[in-house]
């Protein structure tokens, strides 16, 4: 396999609502921005990957296509990615593959969502046609009918979590919240830049136990974008790149009946597990420098630092407690205020999270850059009970 690197990055700032642009102008808006970054233009694309997750939120099939025509990449190869929340990270996976098998040199990573554009005028708000958009992805002969949310049955995870190991408690879980929306105020694209307390995220409305509301993601609308290059074009166009040198995917039984469990996410732990293996990490909490996990939900981060390894299984709370996680901690989480605090732009949110450890990666973070950092991990899933799984590792150059 040939050497990957990332040589471009852009992204839009995340909002509840970009009332003045099409899904398509803020997709246009972030791939411009990554080949400025890059230094190049559109000529020097070889290949487009989409991350476009959800057809009724922008009410279009193949939103793809009008994508691609509108920036300009007409007769180029071009591929769409859909794997629920783990939609961004699944199209880097692809795109790697596209330049590390030999096929290609460049390839644009493109994901954008505009979810609010499916407006109920009876009611005069989203929020229920959104729901119903995404219980469509769920199983229709069960989950639909019941109206099982992407809250509820996450839930159910963190609940049989409690239960065995007696954590994530809500205390711990608000720290997380707390930790995401600080962080977001430093991070100029973020949706929901906050300053709150354990105490505001208790008190909030209950969403469905044990999740309050300030325990919720909030669903944005926003692009983000990376160019990928093979080592050769790479070397010629940055003298700063930022290589994909781990790569790991899972796809769990999406029915969560047919897995032995639910207290943990094995699509995580697998997906993990190669990624760590491919970049020859053995010992995760030292060898990473910081990384941006999946929080939709402040229970799932808390699991996903022991599905991903930092620390031995039941006691990813104590991540919390202890500051590792925190900012100025050992190994700090969701420094763009991940999911809860930049927002879940649902296809746009892994490559988000790309751009954000590339961002560190080259010292350009500002002051929330990490010191000295090297090496970062993405963790991005999706589907019912965390089905899909991508983890990917970046590195700098030494």
């Amino acid at each position: 396999m040939h050497k990957v690197a990332i040589i471009g990055i852009g992204t839009t700032k995340f909002k509840a609502r970009w009332i003045d642009k099409t899904y398509f102008e803020l997709a246009y808006d972030a791939a411009k921005s990554a080949m400025e970054d890059a230094g190049i233009d559109r000529e020097r694309i070889d290949c487009v990957v989409y991350g476009i997750y959800n057809d009724f939120f922008a009410r279009q099939y193949q939103p793809d296509a009008f994508v691609h025509d509108y920036i300009g990449m007409g007769l180029k190869p071009m591929v769409r990615v859909n794997s629920g929340g783990a939609t961004g990270g699944s199209a880097l996976r692809i795109g790697y593959s596209e330049v590390a098998s030999g096929l290609y040199d460049v390839c644009l990573v493109l994901g954008v969502e505009k979810c609010n554009d499916c407006y109920n005028y009876e009611v005069r708000t989203t929020t229920p046609e959104v729901l119903r958009a995404i219980l469509y992805t769920a199983d229709m002969t069960y989950d639909n009918p019941t109206g099982r949310t992407a809250a509820s049955g996450f839930a159910l995870a963190v609940v049989a979590h409690q239960e065995k190991y007696g954590n994530p408690t809500e205390e711990q879980m608000a720290k997380v919240s707390v930790k995401n929306h600080f962080n977001a105020t430093r991070n100029p694209v973020a949706q929901s830049p906050q300053i709150i307390t354990v105490e505001d995220v208790l008190n909030s409305r209950r969403i469905v136990g044990p999740f309050k509301f300030y325990d919720n993601c909030l669903y944005s609308e926003g692009a983000s974008a990376v160019i990928l290059a093979s080592e050769g074009v790479a070397r010629e166009i940055t003298d700063k790149p930022v290589w994909i040198t781990g790569v790991g995917a899972s796809t769990d039984w999406v029915m969560p009946g047919n897995r032995p469990d639910i207290y943990t996410f094995e699509s995580s732990r697998v997906a993990a597990r190669k990624a760590y293996a491919m970049a020859g990490i053995k010992d995760p909490i030292n060898d990473l420098d910081l990384a941006e996990l999946h929080d939709a939900f402040t229970g799932t981060e808390i699991m996903a630092y022991e599905d991903c390894f930092f620390c031995e299984e039941g006691k990813g709370g104590s991540l919390v407690d202890n500051g590792t996680v925190m900012p100025d901690g050992r190994l700090p989480v969701n420094l763009s205020g991940g999911l809860i605090g930049c927002g879940h732009a649902v296809g746009a949110t892994g490559i988000m999270q790309t751009c954000e450890i590339v961002t560190h990666l080259r010292g350009e973070a500002g002051e929330r850059q990490v010191k000295d950092a090297r090496r970062g991990l993405i963790q991005s899933i999706g589907g019912t009970l965390c089905t899909w799984t991508v983890c990917l590792i970046l590195e700098r150059e030494d």
